[in-house]
């Protein structure tokens, strides 16, 4: 099972791209991805490939239920 954590396109270069989420980085390749993402645009990896854009907003709730998860599995580790 994949679980998919969008991150956010820096930058492009051809057919590669540079997104971040809370400070980490990846290099992704585009191929698999139609319409191209721009920069500032979220997105869905997969193996190190862009599968999917998504929009902001479905991106930050995403983000937001994330946030939350892991600050549960944090507090019950305790």
């Amino acid at each position: 099972m994949c679980l998919a954590v969008p991150m956010q396109v820096k930058k492009i270069s051809g057919n590669s791209a540079l997104v971040e989420y809370e400070g980490t980085r990846r290099d992704v390749r585009l191929d698999l991805v139609d319409p191209k993402p721009v920069v500032g645009d979220y997105v869905i990896i997969h193996s190190g490939f862009v599968l999917h854009r998504i929009d902001e907003e479905e991106a930050q709730e995403s983000l937001k239920t994330w946030k939350e998860i892991l600050a549960d599995a944090h507090e019950t580790s305790k």
